[in-house]
């Protein structure tokens, strides 16, 4: 990781969790907040550390998350920019409950967890965004449980494509960075497994993979991973 740097108002602005905010308390957070410059497959957070610091991203793509004690690792999420992350042990005051790595080169916006907790009083709108971004969370994980429990790894797969994607050009399209066995680590499957249905989403026309890492869906796909 590089030195900390100062960050602009104008980065901050880009940041989902600022946008409404004036250019006054702008200033105010970018007094306190700075910009780090992290490496791809940097382990920015750890499992059980203490609390100190939330952290925005505001460019390049992370992982979260977890392993047993026999180091195998299932992964919770992929993160990219305007995503936040170290806010739940900065609101209840408990180490960390995940490791999150880069995936790509990362610019983060660091907070800290003091600063982050004024921030958090005397902004409304940054207050109801982190209630809404927590409860998508637990969506996120309710519809993971269900996957994991209910669909094959076909539609598991797919459902990930899917909730990873977003609206370019009226298709869907995965942008963020992620290989194949993050995909194995994310959906419970072996990377084999993974290997073989994206080979056979791509076969049936559902996905097509470009050479700048991009994975464009076609729009039943949903519905493909029913069969």
């Amino acid at each position: 990781m590089r030195p900390a740097m100062p960050v602009s108002t104008v980065a901050l602005r880009t940041l989902p969790v600022f946008e409404t905010l004036s250019h006054e308390r702008l200033e105010e957070i970018a007094h306190y907040a700075r910009l780090l410059q992290v490496a791809r497959n940097t382990e920015v957070m750890h499992a059980g550390d203490a609390t100190n610091d939330i952290y925005v991203v505001l460019t390049g793509t992370l992982k979260v998350q977890m392993s047993d004690q026999e180091g195998r690792e299932v992964i919770l999420s992929q993160l990219g920019h305007g995503d936040m992350f170290g806010e739940m042990g900065a609101i209840d005051d408990h180490p960390r409950s995940a490791t999150v790595v880069t995936t790509q080169p990362c610019d983060l916006v660091v907070i800290p967890k003091e600063d982050f907790k004024r921030c958090l009083a005397s902004n409304f709108d940054v207050a109801l965004y982190i209630i809404r971004s927590l409860i998508k969370r637990l969506r996120d994980a309710d519809r993971k449980i269900e996957s994991l429990a209910l669909v094959d790894v076909f539609g598991r797969v797919a459902r990930l494509l899917i909730d990873m994607s977003e609206e370019c050009d009226g298709r869907r399209v995965v942008t963020k960075h992620i290989t194949r066995q993050d995909i194995a680590k994310t959906v419970g499957a072996s990377r084999e497994m993974v290997s073989r249905v994206m080979r056979d989403l791509q076969l049936q026309g559902l996905i097509e993979e470009t050479s700048d890492g991009r994975i464009w869906l076609r729009a039943d796909i949903e519905s493909g991973s029913a069969t």
